[in-house]
């Protein structure tokens, strides 16, 4: 079973992600509208790429192992945010591919930050039972 430090710390990344996600949502993005500021599509994707962010870590901080087998979940959250999105379009909404790269590079960012964070090295292998 986990440790308290290893799921504080995770609990900790996705709350600070998601309270970046909602000032992004409704600080930045009017924001950067009202201006007509070209943000190279930050401020649409911030939902996607802080929101894939915040589901990874709190995710991972309630179930995660503290194993490098963590990198599989972190993989199967951001792909399935990333299939969500495709789906979109089926379920009579719109398919946003710029969405959709967001949720993929936000599972890559979150596979460092989680390295950095729990020093577990990158491994997608099952590990032997103890």
């Amino acid at each position: 079973m986990a440790n308290w430090r290893f799921r504080l710390k995770n609990l900790a990344v996705g709350a600070a992600c998601l309270a970046i996600t909602e000032a992004g949502r409704e600080l930045y993005r009017p924001w950067v509208y009202s201006q007509g500021i070209h943000d190279w599509g930050i401020a649409d994707t911030l939902g996607n790429s802080f929101g894939t962010l915040t589901a990874v870590f709190i995710i991972v901080g309630l179930v995660g192992k503290d194993a490098s087998t963590d990198y599989r979940l972190i993989a199967l959250i951001a792909g399935g945010l990333a299939i969500y999105e495709l789906l979109q379009g089926p379920m009579g909404g719109a398919i946003d591919p710029q969405d959709i790269v967001a949720s993929l590079v936000a599972g890559v960012v979150c596979v460092f930050v989680y390295r950095a964070l729990n020093r577990h090295p990158v491994s997608f292998k099952r590990e032997p039972a103890p």
